[in-house]
């Protein structure tokens, strides 16, 4: 199946536009089965994609994470405070290498020596479009530290340097949950002596 042979959008409406932008869609698409369904409609949140990077340091065998405050969890998590990857929007006309670079300097003062892409994937697309372009990023992680992010942005974001295996430590105890992080700690975990080969 296909989008342009198999999905008949119908009407697109415009609920929302803001920071993030809402769209209701009323389609029609193929059934398993060969017929066409009925038309429904189903909400779309429409973001711009993402880029995360996961900062390694082979030499010293340590990641760098970042702790900001997130609204997603205020309702459902005793601390809103989230231990995530470095990370930012994909603005018009930009490559997603160059997104984790500056996103880097910008949330964790860090250079990006080489960039290894992971893959790319939808966190939720049962109702949103973003995408994410996920890297692990080699780095010096001496001197890393603080309190980082754009004033005008209203970041405060505090920059956490951790051993690989006290960042997988805090997966198993759950300290870590974001989806981004998961997924680049375990790939990390798993490749972690070829990628130290290829770097050091």
């Amino acid at each position: 199946m296909n989008r342009d042979d198999d999905v008949e959008v119908v009407e697109r409406e415009a609920c929302f536009r803001g920071f993030y932008q809402l769209d209701r869609l009323h389609l029609r698409h193929r059934l398993f089965a060969g017929d066409t369904g009925k038309l429904i409609s189903r909400e779309l949140f429409v973001r711009h994609d993402a880029v995360c990077v996961l900062p390694y340091d082979p030499q010293r065998d340590c990641v760098v994470l970042i702790e900001q405050f997130r609204v997603g969890a205020l309702d459902k998590s005793v601390n809103p405070w989230l231990i995530e990857l470095v990370a930012g929007r994909i603005d018009k006309d930009e490559q997603p290498e160059e997104v984790a670079r500056r996103e880097a300097v910008e949330e964790a003062g860090l250079e990006l020596a080489e960039l290894w892409p992971l893959t790319q994937y939808y966190p939720s697309p049962g109702g949103s479009d973003e995408r994410v372009h996920l890297y692990v990023g080699r780095c010096d992680s001496r001197g890393a530290g603080g309190v980082h992010g754009l004033e005008e942005e209203g970041e405060d974001i505090r920059v956490l340097v951790w051993s690989l295996d006290e960042a997988l430590a805090a997966l198993d105890d759950g300290r870590i949950d974001n989806a981004a992080s998961i997924i680049a700690l375990q790939w990390l975990a798993l490749n972690r002596d070829k990628l130290r080969e290829r770097w050091t």
